[in-house]
């Protein structure tokens, strides 16, 4: 039995902007549909956007999806995310972003997610006149022939959210999850992405050690130094408690963070500011650093 949260469950039984969007044939409007999955896999979505055309602005946007609980429910969130904003600005939502919006989904459903995100992507690129089969996740070498996703795409999702097993590549894409064959490649993709962040994070820290003799931090440094701690020093521990935290904004000395999950909604999340999260980015970082919430 899945453990829903009650907005996964009321959209369920409740769902909204279900159904297509006709074309009004009106000037300076623009109907325009994306779509991802297979009926034949047992998930598929087509997303329907309403475009001002002079504002790039979305208007309106329903779905019809054929799926689960969580497909279902996701499809409800993402045409409540993207109205009213510019297409630019839908295509900086990412599955998380869903999936906060739903407080959180079971991890072997956070495939469902990350279906709402390519299927907004898919229908912006028609409207933007370019195909499906340009982008650049589908480019490169196959790796899970029965799901048909590449090595990019899977690449991308270990990346945004922070994967670091085979199973929860198959909960997020499906890869993985039919004849098991690609397991290994995907295994040799998450070792690549976590020796590339450790390179990185010695890079970074190499940098900062170099000017930390002579000179202040430039705001580029400053910056990474702090999703290098949020990173390694608190995230980890926010994700055992089913949390989870994104860096929001930096202003001079000023941290805004937005924790989401369980941390989202607890009681303590002030005491956790504090006393994790500026404490760690004080003694990493700068010990006149202040957190506060986004």
């Amino acid at each position: 039995m899945w453990d829903y949260s009650e907005k996964v469950l009321d959209l369920f039984y409740n769902p909204i902007n279900q159904g297509a969007i006709t074309d009004p044939q009106e000037p300076d409007v623009a109907v325009v549909y994306g779509e991802v999955g297979s009926i034949a896999c047992g998930d598929a979505l087509r997303l329907h956007l309403k475009i001002q055309e002079s504002t790039e602005t979305i208007q309106d946007a329903s779905f019809q999806t054929f799926g689960c609980t969580s497909a279902i429910a996701s499809s409800s969130a993402l045409t409540e995310i993207i109205k009213q904003k510019t297409l630019d600005e839908a295509l900086e939502i990412t599955n998380k972003d869903i999936a906060d919006y739903l407080g959180g989904l079971p991890e072997a459903k956070m495939h469902c997610s990350v279906m709402g995100q390519e299927a907004l992507e898919a229908a912006i690129y028609k409207y933007r006149g370019i195909e499906v089969e340009q982008h650049e996740d589908d480019d490169g070498k196959l790796i899970c022939s029965c799901y048909g996703i590449s090595e990019p795409r899977i690449r991308r999702v270990i990346i945004e959210n922070d994967l670091t097993t085979v199973e929860q590549v198959t909960n997020y894409v499906k890869a993985g999850g039919g004849c098991g064959t690609c397991q290994a490649g995907i295994e040799d993709l998450l070792i690549e992405v976590q020796q590339e962040r450790t390179a990185l994070s010695a890079r970074v820290a190499s940098e900062v050690a170099s000017q930390a003799t002579n000179k202040p931090l430039t705001p580029m440094q400053k910056i990474n130094l702090i999703q290098q701690v949020i990173a390694e020093d608190v995230r980890p521990i926010l994700l055992a408690d089913g949390g989870d935290i994104e860096l929001y904004d930096v202003d001079g000395d000023v941290v805004r963070v937005l924790l989401t999950g369980a941390c989202g909604g607890c009681a303590s999340s002030s005491e956790t500011l504090k006393n994790s999260i500026e404490t760690s980015l004080q003694a990493k970082v700068s010990s006149t650093i202040v957190v506060v919430p986004a």
